[in-house]
């Protein structure tokens, strides 16, 4: 195998199975191989990204799923070399050869392979297969595919397609002393999905997507029994033909998993209406090398001791392998309705939402991006907005600017996402455009505000385009008191800046912030950050050192290590520090009993 060649064509690696013989395919289902649709390395569908074209000096985004779809933005180019200091001819292309002796030998436990043979399930060895599964979606795992340079990756994939299947491939697991890593939608930014570099044990990536039916649905209780590896967009268009929804709406919809969800703790961007993941967990099933664990009944609370379900939300794999989940749903909402306002500044924006939150108003998202964001929204404007568009977009910047006064270097956008029946959205559309006005805010219409929401799903697109060149960049989140949301950014913001100068950075790294969810009693705050790699020896170890002080500070204002993106690996230096040694100590001792052969050696939380 080893004298065989991978070739990238257009993002796609192929190889040859070794474990899945003809025979293998013929007998069982073979799964949907993702990799033919998504990137291997980077983010979402191969036919959508963000394209840079030489010859018209331009970018454009090619592909017909998302409002931008085949749109020119005459202006990306140049705020990317503004805001990075790249130059023209500093833009590059991935690695677009891998070869077969690039990739680890997979370690082969024979014993293991013959007892899932027995089992009728689906599994490969396939290089494409294991490269895919081998990571997510940190800065770190993304800059390492597009070099080429893998240290560990799974050794075999296995597609459960039920409850009982796990149940066996995690006794076999156990049995052979082979470690299994639970692989949902491969979005994780908190390195959990990757392989420990010093295991030398087989590992196995254990899919679920295979696993993505809604196996019922009760009308009466507005409850769902789904399998965990169902994806988010292929969860709601499915619970729409019932007439329901979970209004579980993360950045990563497309693409992330009801399992990886529960696993992580994860927020939507409606968690206003509907909850966090936390929220809307009636029931839960995980299977551990010890056994299966779940409650044995399914009702809306219960009293018998510390609440076994939060000891598998956040769990990060690390346990178990979550198989089925009953969540709370809700009728498909009446009426959807967008808003958006245009406040002089990040702190008035801050008070307003602190207003809305006080107030008990609950619009389905509620977020705010600082000056930098606001503005880079601008440059997101397609070449193609028609002249009426933009037309009245130089009316609304003149009233902005020239009658209210306000400061185009200081000036932040809001958008609102309203959600339930007809008269209960006008009723809060009004309250908040009163609001808004008592706050010295600018309406700014409907538009504006979807075209803000929806802007969410292509974000992530942005990073490869930057990649290409040669900016490294990462998103990381928080939650923090009222209180200190504004010291909290300011001094994130400044603690970057005063790093980058240490580290002899000759661009300053583009550091900026949104509020995207609020609580009774604070928020959660997303920071984007981003860095010109050129001329740095090691642009990775630079980027998150950066990144470290970043997290540092966050602490030391009052915020939490995290607030939706769970711990994995990147952020375990600071677990101790967030739930105690006692609490540390808790965690390891559940790990120790569920999982005494340590099949769940992902290496993520405490391990």
């Amino acid at each position: 195998m080893a004298a065989k060649r991978l070739s990238v064509i257009q993002g796609h690696i192929k190889g040859s199975n070794v474990f899945s013989n003809n025979e293998h395919r013929k007998t069982y289902k073979i799964p949907q191989r993702r990799q033919d649709f998504m990137k291997w390395n980077g983010w979402g569908y191969r036919d959508s990204q963000f394209l840079y074209d030489f010859d018209n000096d331009i970018i454009h985004f090619v592909g017909a799923r998302y409002p931008l779809a085949n749109k020119k933005f005459p202006l990306f180019k140049s705020w990317i070399k503004a805001a990075f200091g790249v130059s023209d001819d500093c833009h590059c292309k991935p690695k677009h050869e891998i070869k077969i002796e690039d990739l680890p030998v997979p370690t082969v436990n024979k014993d293991f392979l013959r007892d899932i043979k027995n089992l009728k399930v689906f599994y490969t060895d396939d290089p494409q297969d294991r490269l895919f599964r081998s990571h997510g979606h940190t800065m770190r795992e993304v800059f390492m595919l597009r070099q080429g340079s893998f240290q560990r990756i799974p050794d075999l994939v296995v597609w459960p397609i039920s409850h009982n299947k796990v149940v066996e491939i995690v006794k076999a697991a156990n049995k052979h002393n082979v470690v299994i890593i639970p692989f949902g939608g491969g979005t994780s930014v908190a390195g959990a999905l990757e392989c420990p570099v010093d295991e030398k044990r087989m590992i196995v990536s254990m899919d679920t997507t295979e696993m993505n039916k809604i196996l019922w649905v009760d009308k009466k209780n507005h409850t769902a029994h789904i399998e965990s590896g169902i994806l988010g967009k292929d969860l709601e268009t499915k619970l729409a033909e019932y007439g329901f929804c979970t209004g579980h709406e993360p950045d990563s919809a497309e693409f992330s998993s009801l399992g990886g969800w529960v696993a992580t703790r994860a927020s939507g961007m409606k968690r206003n209406v509907y909850g966090n993941i936390e929220d809307m967990l009636v029931h839960v099933r995980m299977v551990t090398s010890q056994g299966v664990v779940e409650k044995n009944c399914q009702v809306p609370r219960i009293s018998c001791g510390p609440d076994v379900h939060h000891f598998i939300l956040g769990s990060e794999g690390t346990y178990g392998v979550i198989t089925e989940v009953t969540l709370k749903v809700h009728p498909l909402p009446e009426c959807k309705k967008y808003g958006s306002f245009v406040f002089p500044d990040f702190e008035t924006g801050v008070a307003f939402m602190r207003e809305v939150a006080k107030q008990g108003l609950k619009p389905a998202s509620i977020r705010l991006m600082d000056n930098d964001q606001t503005m880079f929204g601008q440059v997101l404007k397609p070449e193609s907005e028609s002249i009426l568009s933009s037309l009245v977009d130089s009316v609304k910047m003149f009233y902005v600017i020239r009658i209210k006064g306000f400061e185009l270097t200081r000036v932040v956008g809001l958008t609102l996402l309203l959600e339930g029946k007809r008269e209960d959205v006008q009723l809060l559309e009004n309250k908040l455009l009163a609001l808004g006005n008592r706050f010295g805010g600018v309406y700014a219409g409907e538009d504006n505000g979807q075209r803000g929401y929806l802007l969410t799903y292509v974000i992530a697109y942005i990073r490869d385009i930057i990649f290409d060149f040669g900016v490294l960049a990462e998103s990381f989140e928080t939650s923090v008191p009222w209180d200190r949301v504004l010291e909290l950014c300011k001094n994130v913001k400044a603690r970057v800046l005063k790093e980058a100068e240490a580290h002899g950075l000759v661009h300053e790294p583009f550091i900026s912030c949104r509020v995207t969810q609020i609580y009774d009693v604070g928020a959660c705050i997303y920071f984007y950050m981003g860095i010109n790699g050129h001329c740095l020896p090691d642009p990775v170890h630079v980027y998150e050192e950066l990144e470290a002080a970043a997290r540092d500070e966050i602490l030391v204002c009052g915020g939490s290590v995290s607030h939706h993106h769970g711990i994995g690996k990147v952020r375990k230096r600071w677990l101790k520090q967030s739930v105690s040694g006692v609490g540390l100590g808790m965690m390891k001792a559940v790990k120790e009993y569920v999982d005494p052969n340590n099949v769940f050696a992902n290496g993520n939380l405490m391990i």
